[in-house]
């Protein structure tokens, strides 16, 4: 009898993990509400469509995304092999054109023979049936309400924000300028970036400006807290009048062609697809109304005049208290044929939301042919992501991306950063070499 199985959600750990699991000649039946039943953040019914980014974040070693993404390609990851395709500029990150990567991907999995995409809503969950879960951050209240009763323990949300998207070709290139951080195009790098410079005249009237803008009425309980790492940029100005210049306006390592100075504060704009005709602006995701949202963000030296495609948003995140209810290999502790993957697993990120796709792939294909599922190990990028998200504090648990902090330390460990950091990536691709010998 051939081996079955259900993925619900087609975004990026979805696809992954239906992907794996086919590769292991198991039918998988891939359900995607979308267009039946449409979100409040995405635009199109693709499949792994990226929603707030185009960055799947640094590509330069020795980092712990890099490691991450290294991983990933030695275990055949069909998502990084869409994403080469798909690139375009972004510096040392591995930066997309969203819309050819979802079309990339979308191709690839409905051309695969043992998948079968169903477009419709799931409202409830099995747990008698192989079933991995992976809808995201935008999980139906239906089934957010199924997997609630599943596990006993509700269901835990936060807000979250995407960033405007501007019109290339109504951006002043006569002050936005190409550079990357401390010239690192000259050592090799790419001016891949465009900046647009803040005197402090200018960066006092955009804080008073941000500051006094209308936003959208968000419905947000008092005690629903925004993720740490993805702030509205409104949120972080109300936290001191300094506060962006450290953080998503921070200047460090640009040189204003114009003055050969740093600028006071800079807004940095990111290539949004091969075109290069439109760009988002980095780290300035915002929940503001859109006509304020245009006049203030007209405020940016080198916008005056700029015509927005796509405007922030807010939108809200679930995910479950991984720490209380799953294993190191995604498993629901109390019902083992359920697999959770993605940002409703509890890790924040692309990348992350990939690595969960398909360690939840490869583990349910072990489950399901009656071989016992075993984490990946300690040392490595992937089991570093599923030991914290699988032992934090679940008392005060936050979704986490892949950092070096997540690895047990060296031994000995050394004092030099980057010397501390390249020993890790060597030891995890060891670690993950000699794991895949007899389990993958």
């Amino acid at each position: 009898m051939r081996q079955k199985a259900s993925v619900i959600g087609g975004g990026l750990a979805g696809c992954e993990a239906a992907w794996q699991m086919a590769q292991r000649d198991i039918d998988v039946t891939l359900y995607e509400m979308r267009p039946v039943r449409t979100t409040d953040a995405h635009q199109t019914d693709r499949l792994a469509e990226l929603v707030c980014s185009n960055s799947l974040k640094s590509d330069q070693h020795p980092s712990a995304s890099w490691l991450l993404k290294q991983e990933l390609r030695r275990l055949n990851s069909l998502l990084l092999r869409a994403s080469v395709k798909a690139q375009v500029p972004g510096g040392n990150a591995l930066t997309v054109d969203r819309v050819t990567f979802a079309e990339e991907v979308t191709a690839l999995v409905e051309a695969h023979p043992r998948i079968t995409i169903e477009r419709e809503e799931i409202s409830d969950i099995d747990p008698a049936q192989l079933t991995v879960i992976a809808t995201g951050p935008l999980t139906s209240d239906a089934l957010a309400g199924s997997i609630a009763r599943m596990t006993g323990s509700g269901r835990l949300f936060f807000y979250d924000s995407i960033s405007p998207i501007v019109d290339a070709h109504t951006i002043d290139r006569s002050i936005a300028f190409a550079a990357s951080r401390y010239d690192k195009s000259l050592d090799g790098g790419t001016s891949d970036y465009l900046n647009c410079p803040f005197s402090k005249a200018e960066y006092e009237r955009f804080v008073d400006e941000l500051l006094a803008a209308e936003a959208v009425e968000a419905h947000i309980p008092n005690d629903t807290p925004y993720f740490e790492a993805c702030l509205p940029i409104e949120e972080i100005a109300r936290r001191g009048r300094e506060t962006l210049r450290f953080g998503p306006m921070k200047p460090t390592g640009l040189t204003d062609p114009r003055t050969g100075r740093w600028p006071y504060a800079a807004v940095q704009l990111r290539q949004e697809n091969l075109r290069a005709d439109s760009y988002n602006l980095v780290g300035f995701q915002n929940h503001l109304r859109f006509g304020e949202q245009k006049r203030v963000m007209r405020l940016i030296p080198g916008l005056e005049n700029a015509e927005f495609l796509r405007y922030g948003q807010i939108h809200r995140n679930t995910y479950v208290n991984a720490p209380e209810l799953l294993t190191d290999t995604l498993q629901l502790r109390m019902h083992p044929n359920v697999f959770f993957a993605g940002q409703i697993s509890g890790v924040e990120g692309y990348v992350e939301s990939i690595a969960t796709g398909l360690m939840a792939g490869l583990h349910a294909s072990a489950h399901l042919s009656g071989q016992q599922t075993r984490a990946f190990p300690r040392e490595t990028a992937l089991g570093s992501l599923c030991h914290y998200i699988s032992h934090a504090d679940s008392r005060n648990y936050q979704p986490a991306n892949i950092a070096f902090d997540l690895f047990p330390p060296l031994d000995p460990n050394p004092r030099d950063r980057k010397a501390r950091q390249a020993g890790v990536c060597a030891r995890a691709l060891a670690a993950l070499e000699q794991y895949l010998e007899g389990h993958v």
